[in-house]
């Protein structure tokens, strides 16, 4: 739960940054930076940290873990930089909800082909499919709203694609935290990653669409996002390899929207509609539909 309430936070600095510098991808790379630069002096500092960055090295070289299980920063990329772009538009309630609607599906077919919790692939039942069912339903209210004029589909749908990617770097995360025995290893390569595919991503925006026309604020506190993403990672890495990715998700859910429409409701800007509070109150249901024993889809 106190992951969610990061991520909401994390949403709506990364949608203000956005907004200064004038491009998603510009502004999360700057926040991701500063998350990246802390792990880098932090993590080797860590007993832990040592340990877990050499037994990632020997899994990799002894093929326990392939090169794609490292490659979870490339969709924590995809994610932020789904906030950088969508949150300023749509509002911060509203790409929570899309974000959790993705990660119910991405996490039911994760944990029905991943193995790395102890109780191994949950299978996909008619009780699960129905509790991420239920949260498709609730992005398709909530994001009701949003729909309306030029190109504000695709900045719903954009947040949908980050809820995919969420639930599959989770996976990817608890895996290679497994092999480490510590979250800050694999989250040190969740930066590492995410850091040189949005470098990448902005050469190209640059390229073929010039430099960002905004620039970098001087206000510190919008930095932060990168701050909290080592948070978040760092607890899903644990969470998800003992309840499974589509239970962490939804879990996660009652913190997210809590933080999400408060934000949206004391901040200028987009204001929660009453679909989006449709869309809340349906998305708990599912919560509650999830937290019980024959929703979890355990195997036995």
């Amino acid at each position: 739960m106190t992951a969610g309430v990061g991520l909401a936070v994390q949403a709506r600095l990364n949608g203000e940054l956005g907004s200064w510098v004038g491009d998603g991808i510009a502004a999360t790379l700057a926040s991701t930076t500063v998350g990246l630069v802390l792990l880098l002096v932090v993590v080797p500092l860590l007993p832990a940290g040592r340990r877990g960055l050499d037994l990632i090295r020997t899994a990799v070289r002894t093929g326990e873990l392939r090169w794609y299980h490292l490659a979870g920063g490339v969709c924590g990329a995809v994610f932020v930089a789904g906030q950088g772009i969508s949150v300023g538009a749509v509002g911060v309630a509203v790409f929570t909800v899309a974000v959790v609607g993705g990660t119910a599906v991405g996490g039911l077919v994760v944990d029905r082909f991943w193995s790395g919790g102890p109780s191994g692939p949950r299978p996909i039942t008619m009780a699960r499919t129905a509790g991420a069912g239920v949260c498709v339903v609730a992005v398709a209210i909530a994001g009701h709203g949003a729909w309306d004029g030029s190109g504000s589909l695709a900045l719903v749908v954009l947040p949908l694609i980050g809820g995919i990617a969420i639930a599959v770097q989770s996976g990817l995360n608890g895996r290679v935290g497994a092999v480490a025995r510590s979250p800050w290893p694999p989250t040190l390569i969740n930066f590492t990653v995410a850091a040189v595919s949005l470098t990448l991503a902005l050469t190209v925006r640059v390229v073929f669409r010039g430099g960002p026309p905004g620039r970098l604020p001087t206000e510190p506190l919008l930095y932060l996002a990168g701050v909290i993403g080592i948070g978040v990672i760092a607890v899903a890495t644990i969470a998800v390899r003992h309840i499974g990715v589509l239970v962490f998700g939804l879990a996660s859910v009652t913190g997210q929207l809590l933080g999400a429409v408060v934000l949206d409701a004391l901040t200028p800007g987009r204001q929660p509609s009453p679909a989006t509070f449709t869309g809340v109150a349906i998305t708990f249901l599912a919560l509650v539909l999830a937290a019980q024993p024959g929703f979890r889809g355990a195997n036995h």
